[in-house]
């Protein structure tokens, strides 16, 4: 009994089949990715997907678990927020590509390097017969749902601190709608383009960029969704509540990016354009 009773703060983890599952399905997934956009049908594709989407079902059920049966002790979390910070820090570099690009088009659109660009851009930023949204419309009303969102996961993350499941609850519950509002408005936006996303450059940086920030809100919004489906189960403590933790960090980042977004393409990107009018 003595040379298994542990004596020490780290979590080491039982065997488990999701690294080898999980690896399995991203392959058949990317396999079948490939074949579909080789003319194969695409039923490999969706048969990797859902055994990926089942691994992660699986395998942060077993996190919750060690979390909930007190596996997660002080050193365990603080090199989980390592691992945490580390991923949002990854994040930041994805974007920094697609800002990137569009600033590089943004700020020479007449580079002689590349003859094309000017076919496509006319030299000037947004390229001709580009009609671009209007910033002060429904992007500046998503840019305030946001935001408004962000203080609501603020207060369900000082509720838990203060022990106030009630706060928590309702405080998760008003981000996740917010979030679904922000992403049915970014679609009903997108559905009133009048650019597309091979039709000039400025309509690929653009949905590249809004695309990809839209795909983070529906991730951020599921992972808010669980976080509330636990909470409503008695889950967390304000001792013991890191996936709340790192869900609100995760929001507070795609808060961030999108003031970026706004910032530059929407606002700094139509100075000068021809405002599409609806």
């Amino acid at each position: 009994m003595a040379a298994t009773t542990k004596n020490h703060d780290y979590h080491l983890v039982d065997l488990s089949p999701w690294p080898l599952l999980g690896s399995v399905g991203a392959f058949v997934m990317a396999l079948g990715g490939i074949m579909w956009m080789h003319g194969g049908v695409p039923w490999l594709f969706f048969a990797g997907l859902v055994a990926v989407l089942y691994v992660m079902y699986g395998w942060w059920a077993d996190v919750v678990h060690e979390a909930e049966t007190g596996y997660h002790t002080e050193v365990v979390q603080l090199h989980h927020r390592y691992g945490m910070i580390l991923f949002i820090a990854s994040e930041v570099m994805f974007f920094v590509a697609w800002f990137w690009a569009y600033f590089d088009a943004a700020f020479f659109p007449d580079e002689i390097v590349q003859q094309a660009r000017v076919a496509y851009t006319g030299g000037v930023w947004p390229p001709q017969g580009v009609e671009v949204f209007d910033p002060w419309h429904l992007p500046l009303f998503n840019t305030l749902v946001l935001l408004l969102s962000g203080t609501t996961v603020t207060w369900a993350h000082h509720a838990i601190l203060e022990d106030d499941r009630e706060g928590l609850k309702w405080g998760l519950a008003l981000t996740v709608m917010l979030g679904v509002l922000f992403s049915a408005v970014q679609i009903y936006e997108y559905s009133l383009a009048h650019f597309s996303f091979s039709g000039s450059i400025y309509g690929a940086t653009f949905f590249m960029a809004t695309g990809f920030h839209g795909f983070h809100v529906f991730i951020g919004t599921i992972f808010l969704a669980v976080c509330l489906i636990r909470a409503l189960r008695g889950h967390f403590t304000p001792k013991q509540h890191l996936g709340f933790e790192f869900a609100a960090w995760y929001w507070h980042f795609v808060d961030v990016v999108w003031l970026f977004l706004f910032a530059s393409i929407y606002v700094w990107g139509s100075w000068g354009a021809t405002i599409a009018v609806h």
